[in-house]
């Protein structure tokens, strides 16, 4: 079997990748335009294996998407390649319609030429997995989680982009009977996440001893997942979901970001004493526009119907990660080349 994964480079997908190569699941395709968040250090574990090739193309590309699939000829597409932080589409949305919501259709135009073209049993076999957020369903009150059948209502340019991809593939499904499946997963934190995210951000700033920026009054809850458990679930979901379906992420681990942030300076304060307590750095800061109040899931479906567990609990995940951020001083400072730190997600602000 070949797997393509998409945004194989970034975060999630570099997890991902290197799971399927560890445990010998058949051949992986990266494909990565290699953005400011696609690091090819992030493959570094995989770099040399023959069973990994990493495509450096764009997947609005269309030529270049049906050139793959002829020559690799994949079992099952894993589609994370995305524009993914809100602040940025606050700036500038134009860029994540393009990747989000164009290049998902020409990738699923691509894998459904290819896909019609495959013998019976081949065709069969065939899966695309669109991966996607539970910020598409906007935002909950202090109540209740999203469910399968909870319906769209993005807050953010980002979450929009996420929710009309989400549509086009399981259009797909309908119209054409492409064996699509999709995921909306949770807030995921680990090893290799760009540092403009909160925890990576946290950490590093933290460590410097610079201030930590809280949006508003950091009461935003979130539903935190670890990376090898998310990565997990999709494998899960590809290998054992019904096509038409959709498949929610979570850990059903709820924190505000006040009670992660605070988590991250306890952590440092013991591997960092000098520089103790770090929660003397919080600044609460101007929120962000349109910014969500809560979010929640309820993986009933993958838990029950196809047995995922998370495997990590945060208090042990989050201090890994605390550890792994401390000693990569290589990885941080070639993210930090395209990533000053800066505030993002002001210009709707500005224009007020």
């Amino acid at each position: 079997m070949t797997a393509f994964v998409t945004g194989g480079a970034g975060f999630i997908g570099s997890a991902l990748v290197r799971s399927l190569i560890d445990d010998g699941a058949g051949r992986v395709v990266t494909i990565d335009s290699l953005t400011y968040a696609g690091n090819p250090a992030n493959l570094a574990a995989v770099e040399g294996n023959p069973r990994h090739r990493l495509a450096v193309a764009d997947i609005t590309d269309s030529a270049a998407m049906a050139a793959l699939f002829a020559e690799e000829r994949p079992s099952v597409v894993y589609h994370l390649a995305a524009e993914s932080h809100v602040d940025r589409s606050i700036d500038g949305p134009a860029v994540f319609v393009r990747t989000n919501v164009v290049g998902t259709e020409v990738l699923l135009e691509a894998a459904l030429e290819y896909w019609r073209a495959l013998d019976f049993a081949a065709a069969a076999r065939f899966r695309f997995l669109q991966v996607s957020t539970d910020e598409v369903f906007g935002s909950l009150g202090p109540d209740g989680t999203f469910t399968e059948d909870s319906p769209s209502d993005p807050s953010s340019p980002y979450a929009a982009s996420k929710a009309a991809g989400d549509h086009l593939a399981r259009a797909f499904h309908r119209t054409y009977g492409l064996p699509v499946l999709v995921s909306n997963g949770s807030n995921t934190y680990g090893p290799y996440q760009f540092p403009e995210k909160l925890i990576p951000l946290m950490i590093l700033r933290g460590a410097a001893g610079r201030p930590l920026p809280v949006y508003g009054d950091g009461a935003n809850v979130r539903d935190w997942i670890h990376v090898d458990d998310h990565a997990a679930a999709l494998r899960r979901i590809a290998e054992a979901g019904e096509p038409g379906r959709r498949y929610l992420v979570g850990s059903r681990t709820e924190r505000s970001n006040r009670d992660i942030v605070g988590a991250i300076c306890r952590l440092l304060d013991a591997r960092l004493p000098a520089g103790a307590p770090h929660e003397k750095l919080i600044e609460f800061v101007a929120d962000r526009p349109g910014h969500d109040r809560r979010y929640a899931l309820a993986p009933d479906a993958l838990e029950r119907e196809l047995g995922w567990r998370p495997r990590h609990d945060l208090a042990t995940g989050l201090a890994a990660t605390v550890d792994w951020y401390l000693d990569r001083d290589e990885w941080i400072a070639g993210a930090q080349r395209r990533y000053r730190q800066e505030r993002l997600g002001l210009a709707q602000r500005a224009s007020s």
